[in-house]
């Protein structure tokens, strides 16, 4: 029997000492871990919780949905459309909370626009090339 109640005990520790910690994470968005490595990833985890309630309060459900599906799809279309919608909800653009059409027609938008940027040049190297030749006397210089 006292073999359980220490198991208790320690198990009861381990709880506590848990909870400090991720209650630590949270107060203050570094986790507590002194080093630089481990410290981006309670603060990703709290910063994308966020972002996922935020979303979740925007979107009705068919349109998380469906974003959810498109992420699967295209991760950097989805999260254009996500960053996109809140900066929406944030500027007060959003009346009520975003259908599955709202969401298409904000796809159509993004699609227009990465369209128009590529027709634009936006985002593409060109490379200018000298004009005429090597002559006999560039040759003789090698």
């Amino acid at each position: 029997m006292s073999d359980d109640a220490d198991l208790q005990r320690i198990r009861a520790a381990r709880l506590q000492q848990l909870a400090a910690q991720g209650s630590a994470a949270a107060g203050n968005g570094n986790g507590g871990g002194g080093g630089s490595g481990g410290d981006d990833d309670p603060q990703r985890s709290t910063e994308s919780a966020a972002r996922k309630s935020l979303l979740a309060q925007i979107l009705t459900p068919e349109a998380a949905d469906r974003l959810g599906r498109i992420a699967l799809v295209n991760a950097d279309r989805a999260r254009d459309a996500e960053d996109r919608m809140i900066v929406m909800a944030r500027a007060g653009q959003l009346r009520q909370r975003a259908t599955e059409d709202d969401l298409l027609r904000l796809l159509g938008a993004l699609r227009e626009r990465e369209k128009e940027a590529h027709e634009r040049g936006v985002g593409r190297v060109v490379f200018s090339r000298r004009k005429g030749g090597w002559d006999e006397q560039d040759e003789e210089e090698f």
